[in-house]
């Protein structure tokens, strides 16, 4: 009895790893439970999206409710979402019931229309401001983006769009998991939300945060108002998980310290170029000195400038009013 029972389990786990999502040079891709939680993630490669990791580079999540599965960002594009479902049901045959978006930046949401062919009645909520932009243009130059970055945007159009609004301090109960929604103004975009999950004590940061990896800030970001934020997430509770748009989620000093201190580096130093009436760059070495390990982050090398001139842009505005 114990031979067959022992083959059994090396039977399932071989057929478990012969269709496992695997993406070359990373390995099986999966969902891991969060502790003891009914919190899973999928922790995406923490670097630019590329031909080699074919787009995919969040952490989509779920949480598991009574009869259905909660998503958040499933993913960049369509192939990648076919995928990422496929891992899901791996976990749980529940069906879909719900998906947020966090933001507008397709790496996040494209993949909504995967998850949606197959479980066509889940509403997809999002911000008010994401959703009129992303329609207003802001998707269709996502699509350009990350298909000339990854080549693996076929399917992906026509795109499956938020359709159910949430604002700030908004309350909402899904199949009795409860989750509170927070809005930053202006942040990492002016369409974030952040959403709290009450049962799992667990905050879903989107882009606000991101470890290991550096993104863009465009013009309807704010990198003071993400400084803002993230001091007061640093002040205020404390979340058993804290979990990234990029990167591994964890502990509050963990998450989202670092990248805290990243943004307030490019701060000091932007001041102090511009209280001595100097260019941004006239510091830019000082500041990457001190950001000392920051410095390896993927794409620090050609977004760090970037950054750097912004938060610089934002105090002389700042100071112009």
């Amino acid at each position: 009895m114990k031979k067959i029972t022992a083959l059994w389990i090396f039977l399932g786990f071989l057929t478990a790893n012969l269709f496992a999502w695997e993406l070359p040079g990373y390995g099986n891709l999966h969902f891991e439970r969060m502790g003891k939680s009914n919190v899973w993630i999928m922790h995406g490669p923490p670097e630019e999206p590329s031909v080699k990791n074919r787009g995919f580079m969040n952490n989509p999540a779920f949480v598991e409710s009574e009869h259905g599965l909660i998503v958040i960002d499933p993913g960049g594009n369509y192939k990648v979402g076919r995928k990422i479902l496929g891992e899901m049901e791996k976990v749980s045959r529940k069906p879909v019931i719900a998906i947020f978006n966090t933001h507008k930046h397709g790496d996040h949401w494209f993949a909504n229309r995967a998850i949606a062919e197959k479980y066509p009645k889940a509403p997809i909520y999002a911000h008010p401001n994401m959703i009129k932009e992303v329609k207003a243009g802001e998707a269709e130059k996502w699509y350009g983006i990350l298909d000339r970055l990854s080549h693996n945007l076929d399917g992906t159009k026509p795109f499956r769009y938020p359709d159910h609004e949430l604002n700030d301090g908004q309350k909402i109960t899904i199949d009795g998991q409860h989750f509170v929604i927070h809005h930053p103004k202006k942040a990492h975009t002016d369409t974030d939300i952040l959403i709290e999950h009450k049962e799992s004590n667990t905050l879903f940061l989107g882009d606000n945060v991101m470890k290991n990896r550096l993104g863009g800030f465009d013009s309807s970001s704010s990198i003071l108002g993400n400084i803002e934020l993230l001091e007061g997430i640093m002040k205020n509770g404390n979340y058993a998980l804290y979990v990234p748009g990029h990167g591994p989620s964890g502990g509050k000093e963990e998450t989202v310290g670092p990248f805290l201190r990243y943004l307030k580096v490019l701060k000091k130093w932007a001041q102090k170029a511009y209280d001595n009436d100097e260019d941004y760059y006239a510091y830019k070495k000082e500041a990457i000195k001190e950001l000392g390990p920051i410095a390896k982050w993927d794409a620090f090398d050609h977004q760090m400038g970037k950054h750097l001139n912004k938060v610089y842009m934002e105090i002389e505005e700042k100071d112009m009013q």
